[in-house]
């Protein structure tokens, strides 16, 4: 292809080499969804050649633009621009390789597989929701160090099925709220999904819905190069966040399933792609990129190396700069903790772990300034927010709480958005009950292995009076059942300690803490080592030896303790382990986790689903937990009118040494 050829139609051949790597890439591997790739190429390839803060050799530079496939189905856009634009992390090789088994080219983009994927998308709306966490992350760290350290945009291509989940409601009405006015979202108007056109199962007015939650809106052509640059334009100039509206063709180029769902979800057939070929005048061999077209995606990814460069001279010179963006925690950040410890000992502190954890948070929050807390409208009864804390605003993004309303949904996928920005560690609180309102979100922070803390309270029947609707039952079962994911239930007040310490220290895995809404005893009687580490312990030894082991966690310790007192009296000896992390008591070696079992019959006991426990009390053990939803009552009346209470403890452990 001759230079003068390319100059006079330049972006509309870059574009069509997105294009037929996509093709190409899809009817290889005989799977994939190429409708977005080639509708959306020509705003993507405006965007990243000409807009987007990037460079190919450091793609994790911080101050680099974020970029946001929502519409994860159509990775082969992403996958086809860090190919072109120099990506050494992504070879042709990948290209050919999509979708199959190990491929760095997974079907949807997976955040760790390329560096440039700056999140794991496919659930639709998770993707511009998360993309809200990052925007708020820029707007807080630019807040505290300035344009020259921090000041990027956040940029999202989304579709139909995006807008349509409830979750971009949630996301939307916040970044409106908060006036988000480095977040530029590419809505994919093209009016097509799986099923057949929008306008059978949709008569929203998007424009209208983004503008009544207080965003800029534009509407282009999506196809038109020139327009997209005045938008993108347009849009970095509003104080408010923008959606912009591309009317675009889905499946744009193929003679025959363009515009329609044929192009959607399934490779266009060989047939349809030579068909293609001709129709854009693309005479080329599969996978094959012009040498000049080539070029030109080349020099655009090197558009941004001297402000890099600047960048990287400006970034050394702070060393609080370069010490928040890391995910080292600082130096000596818990010791206000294990003093708090010590003097839990002495006192002897009796209370609730949700109380537990806000006395916690009072001594964690002023020693690492990157955290930033903050709750689905539920501080007042989670405990989230401490002294000393400012709350995020439209005009004062330098705080260290979000207000989230109650949109648990968006606060889970905000959190991921944060933590995945980075120079952030997010912390969000809700009744553990509410978790499966922001599951999904919840998923993604194991999936991809974000430092995200859930601080979930009013963990089981102990809520009471507020009834079934609020008690959690089969939560607990549910996420330990989830892989990658810490679910803490401690005890008394040092577990609680010892479980943010292990949280805040998990740079790869999501946490949990499941925490009561009721006071409970201080068990432990020394804090010198962090016993939650290990998963599991024994928390009060048999005074000889052991004729049966009593299992717990969280509230139901206690109970444990109070029985092996009882059952003492009675000449039979027990011994009671608290397991507060099952993830982590798993990982512990065979011989420990035997030493702390016992070889003796075992009971557990849980105001929760039973379902799991099984792995530890064996064939011939017993399980004390629910078998239903809960009732509305006094806490103690419905641990007594469920048999989860020391009695029931004491005749269990009678029956097994029979």
């Amino acid at each position: 292809m001759e230079k003068d050829k390319i100059e006079g139609n330049k972006e509309k051949l870059m574009a069509n080499a997105i294009r037929f790597l996509t093709v190409d890439a899809i009817e290889k591997s005989k799977s994939g969804h190429p409708g977005m790739p080639l509708g959306m190429a020509d705003v993507a390839t405006v965007l990243f050649t000409k807009f987007l803060k990037t460079n190919p050799q450091d793609m994790k530079w911080f101050d680099r633009d974020r970029f946001v496939l929502s519409a994860g189905h159509g990775s082969m856009l992403l996958y086809s621009i860090l190919y072109l634009l120099g990506n050494p992390e992504i070879t042709i090789e990948d290209i050919k390789n999509f979708r199959q088994l190990g491929s760095k080219t997974a079907g949807h983009p997976e955040y760790g597989k390329i560096s440039g994927i700056d999140t794991t998308t496919g659930p639709l709306g998770q993707g511009l929701s998360t993309a809200v966490g990052m925007a708020v992350a820029e707007r807080h760290i630019n807040a505290k160090y300035g344009d020259e350290l921090c000041n990027h945009y956040t940029y999202v291509i989304c579709g139909d099925g995006c807008l349509m989940e409830g979750i971009s409601e949630e996301a939307i009405a916040l970044a409106g709220h908060l006036k988000l006015n480095k977040l530029i979202v590419f809505w994919d108007n093209n009016n097509i999904t799986i099923d057949g056109k929008v306008t059978d199962s949709n008569s929203t007015n998007q424009r209208k819905r983004f503008e009544a939650c207080g965003w800029n809106t534009i509407e282009i052509d999506g196809h038109n190069p020139q327009e997209i640059e005045q938008a993108i334009k347009e849009a970095q100039k509003s104080e408010y966040p923008t959606l912009i509206s591309c009317k675009t063709i889905i499946g744009y180029g193929a003679p025959t399933k363009s515009g329609t769902s044929k192009c959607h979800g399934s490779p266009l057939g060989a047939e349809e792609a030579q068909a293609m070929r001709q129709q854009l005048n693309w005479h080329y061999e599969p996978f094959e990129i012009p040498e000049a077209i080539r070029k030109a995606w080349l020099e655009a990814g090197k558009k941004n190396l001297s402000e890099y460069q600047k960048w990287q001279e400006v970034a050394k010179k702070s060393k609080d700069f370069q010490s928040e963006i890391k995910n080292e925690l600082p130096k000596n950040w818990d010791k206000d903790l294990e003093k708090f410890k010590e003097q839990c000992l002495q006192e002897q502190t009796k209370i609730a772990t949700r109380k537990a954890s806000e006395q916690c948070l009072e001594r964690i929050v002023p020693n690492i300034p990157k955290i930033i807390g903050g709750s689905a409208d539920l501080a007042a009864s989670n405990l989230t927010y401490v002294k000393g804390m400012e709350t995020i605003t439209k005009t004062n993004y330098g705080g260290n709480n979000v207000m989230y309303g109650i949109r648990e949904h968006a606060m889970g996928a905000i959190m991921n958005g944060m933590a995945l920005h980075g120079g952030v560690i997010p912390y969000g609180g809700t009744f553990f009950v509410f978790s499966d309102y922001m599951r999904p979100s919840m998923r993604l922070s194991a999936l991809m292995g974000l430092r995200v803390i859930y601080v979930l309270t009013h963990d089981s029947i102990g809520v009471g009076e507020d009834g079934p609707t609020h008690q959690p039952i089969e939560h607990l079962a549910s996420f330990r059942a989830m892989p990658n994911i810490l679910v803490f239930r401690p005890c008394d007040v040092i577990e609680t300690a010892e479980a943010w310490q292990i949280a805040l220290q998990s740079e790869h895995e999501p946490s949990i803490l499941a925490l009561s809404r009721q006071s409970l005893p201080l068990l432990r009687k020394e804090a010198k080592n962090n016993e939650t580490q290990k998963g599991g312990y024994i928390i009060s030894e048999s005074a000889e030896q052991r004729q049966a082991t009593i299992l717990a966690s969280g509230s139901e310790v206690s109970l444990a303790v109070v029985a092996q007192k009882e059952l003492e009296k009675k000449g039979i000896h027990t011994a009671v382990v608290s397991i507060p992390c099952w993830e982590l008591f798993d990982k512990q070696d065979e011989c420990y986790r035997k030493q702390v079992l016992g070889c003796v019959p075992r009971i557990a006991v849980e105001a929760a689903s039973g379902f799991g426990w099984e792995k530890y009390v064996g064939d011939n053990g017993q399980i004390i937990s629910m078998k239903d939803f809960g009732e509305s009552g006094p806490a103690e009346q419905l641990y007594s009118h469920f048999g989860i209470d020391v009695e029931h403890i004491v005749k269990a452990v009678e029956k097994s040494i029979k």
